[in-house]
């Protein structure tokens, strides 16, 4: 759980992904339409979410050229 508050801020600065927290459950949703990714994790997983937030940040779903302000 120690890592759902890193994945939120991470999310927050990121139009394109949608996070979702509901029923025990944490959810992202990112891009758009029929090419759009989920990726689901308990949210008490902080190893998935951790996992989450590298793939957001320097794997399969981070931005080339996209930069933090």
């Amino acid at each position: 759980m120690k890592q759902l508050g890193n994945l939120a801020v991470v999310c927050a600065q990121r139009p394109d992904v949608l996070l979702q927290i509901t029923g025990g459950k944490v959810s992202l949703h990112v891009g758009d339409g029929p090419g759009r990714s989920a990726v689901a994790a308990d949210w008490d997983n902080d190893a998935e979410i951790s996992r989450m937030i590298h793939e957001l940040n320097f794997g399969r779903y981070a931005k080339k050229g996209w930069e933090r302000k």
